[in-house]
């Protein structure tokens, strides 16, 4: 299992100088990712930076962390921006990007701006968009859309969602995200056979779509304290392959969550 520190850019980690300074820390303390959110802070009325703008500095301050959207909304942005965008950030990177992407889940997100929030309509968006900003990727197409990825033959894509719909739609891809972080963060709202069975439908799916064998990611918003390093254990057994540590401010200050991030990954 791999672990990444999962940065909610919100309150006073809506500065991006803030997150900059918590994934140089993660970096230092051995973790193996960074990820962040793309909101726009409707559901919490603050303000909130945007992912690659944001990723795009930690990617400049930092050498090794893989950089993951978590996720990026694609039914309120226009694809071939997004495409640029996730083009642009790998080349810079040095090939480090993970292109999370979903449906959206908070309404004020869409409705305050005058967009639909009809679930219908956001996924046949995600679905239409996604297979563009992959061909893109790819350099496929007469008009080449951003600059040429270092991975190839594209970053990975991984999909968030929970519902059965989400969990098919991602067998498609190359991973699923799940959210196992519950608000008060003194729970987790999936337990390891939860996500265990989740994985073996996503599994008979990859099998049906002749997919048997190929690398997919799972990974899981969740929480953990120093200590608590086997009961993160099962969660790999039950087929997480990234453990994203939810940091927000609803958790603590950014002093706090600084001192989760050094205390490091949950590894046994």
């Amino acid at each position: 299992m791999k672990y990444a520190v999962d940065l909610a850019p919100l309150g006073e980690m809506g500065d991006p100088r803030v997150l900059v300074r918590m994934a140089v820390a993660a970096e230092r303390a051995g973790w193996d990712g960074v990820s962040t959110w793309d909101v726009l802070g409707t559901v919490m009325d603050a303000a909130a930076a945007d992912p690659f703008v944001a990723l795009a500095g930690i990617a400049a301050a930092t050498e090794r962390v893989r950089l993951i959207t978590s996720v990026v909304v694609l039914p309120r942005r226009r694809p071939q921006l997004v495409a640029q965008a996730a083009a642009t950030l790998d080349a810079l990177s040095g090939g480090r990007l993970v292109l999370g992407i979903g449906a959206g889940g908070d309404p004020g997100d869409f409705t305050l701006f005058g967009e639909s929030f009809d679930s219908a309509t956001r996924v046949a968006r995600l679905d239409e968009d996604a297979a563009r900003i992959d061909g893109w990727l790819r350099g496929e197409g007469e008009q080449p859309v951003g600059p040429r990825p270092v991975q190839t033959p594209r970053p990975p894509i991984w999909v968030g969602g929970g519902k059965p719909g989400a969990l098919r739609r991602s067998a498609r891809w190359d991973g699923w995200i799940a959210v196992a972080a519950a608000e008060d963060y003194g729970t987790l709202l999936l337990s390891p056979e939860d996500v265990a069975e989740r994985v073996a439908v996503i599994g008979a799916e990859r099998s049906r779509l002749g997919r048997d064998g190929e690398p997919f990611d799972v990974a899981l918003f969740a929480h953990s304290e120093p200590g608590e390093e086997a009961t993160v254990a099962d969660y790999g057994a039950a087929g997480v392959t990234w453990w994203l540590e939810s940091l927000s401010p609803a958790r603590g200050s950014v002093d706090a969550l600084l001192a989760r991030i050094g205390a490091g990954p949950p590894r046994r």
